[in-house]
């Protein structure tokens, strides 16, 4: 939880030089906000006399004054320092991406202690380690919920994400970013689309998702062309995370398939849900097939 006694008006001189020197204008939060609607012009004079007066923060004072609440200081932080996240009821993006709409809950946190993990044991400055698989051996393990969260923290880092839906049986990205689902990863392996079938986030700055597409007849040769491991290869080259959502393990072969072209996976399992024994055989599966298995994540969201 970001606190609102950081001080955002007088001593924010390294920021400010930052910007400068990247051409962008300093804001300040009380500027942010009457912006965003959060405060009148009025009050954000009054805050700022008062704060003076009293030698105290602009969040500090706001918030007793009761012209402003911690959430709008977190939001106005948030853009204030580029950290991007949206406001409930302004967007098409589901309310099952947390760290989208509440990236200061102790949820979100352990998504950010993952992708500390990720990058330390994965992903690095090399071509070779930027796509990751994200795969369960049983459906509704959370493999969907999680990829989306950790594409959106990883953007949130400043990271070029890009985040795949490899699931054509039961595809969910479309609907979790509210995105349509005519064109994605199904034509273009089957050689009726290209790249362009990515679509930009744009709430999110530098995050990108590539829909399933159209459900195939035939997902797992679709996976199985040399296409997939070239489209891996060239997006590679313009990304720096690639993360997969794969199906589950147990019913089908896609997730073993798609996790060789990529490299490595991550595997998750669902508190009170997952099966040990189908956690391990799925984990034994990967390695005898020489797929890096970065991790395993009990999920309990």
């Amino acid at each position: 939880m970001i606190d609102a006694n950081v001080l955002v008006d007088d001593n924010t001189v390294s920021q400010l030089a930052e910007k400068r020197a990247r051409g962008q204008p300093y804001r300040s939060i009380g500027a942010i906000l009457v912006d965003a609607g959060r405060l009148s012009p009025e009050n954000a004079d009054r805050i700022l006399r008062i704060q003076h007066e009293r030698g105290q923060r602009f969040g500090e004072t706001a918030i007793g004054l009761g012209l402003l609440t911690q959430a709008d200081i977190e939001l106005g932080l948030s853009r204030q320092f580029d950290f991007p996240y949206l406001l409930k009821g302004n967007s098409q993006v589901s309310h099952e991406l947390i760290a989208a709409y509440d990236p200061f809950s102790a949820q979100v946190e352990t998504l950010r202690a993952l992708r500390s993990q990720l990058m330390m044991r994965w992903f690095d400055s090399t071509e070779e380690h930027t796509a990751l698989a994200i795969t369960s051996p049983a459906r509704n393990e959370g493999r969907s919920f999680l990829a989306a969260n950790l594409a959106v923290v990883f953007s949130q880092l400043g990271e070029r994400t890009l985040l795949i839906d490899a699931d054509m049986r039961h595809p969910r990205q479309h609907a979790l970013f509210g995105l349509p689902n005519r064109s994605g990863l199904s034509a273009i392996l089957s050689g009726r689309s290209n790249i362009d079938a990515i679509t930009r986030i744009p709430a999110l700055v530098d995050l990108s998702v590539l829909p399933a597409g159209v459900i195939p007849p035939n997902p797992q040769e679709l996976l199985a062309r040399p296409i997939f491991q070239q489209l891996l290869q060239e997006l590679g080259r313009r990304y720096d995370v690639i993360l997969i959502d794969t199906p589950a393990a147990g019913v089908c072969a896609d997730s073993q398939s798609v996790a060789a072209r990529a490299g490595a996976a991550l595997v998750i399992a669902h508190k009170d849900v997952s099966r040990i024994r189908a956690v391990t055989n799925l984990v034994d599966t990967m390695n005898h097939a020489s797929i890096f298995v970065v991790g395993t994540v009990l999920n309990e969201f």
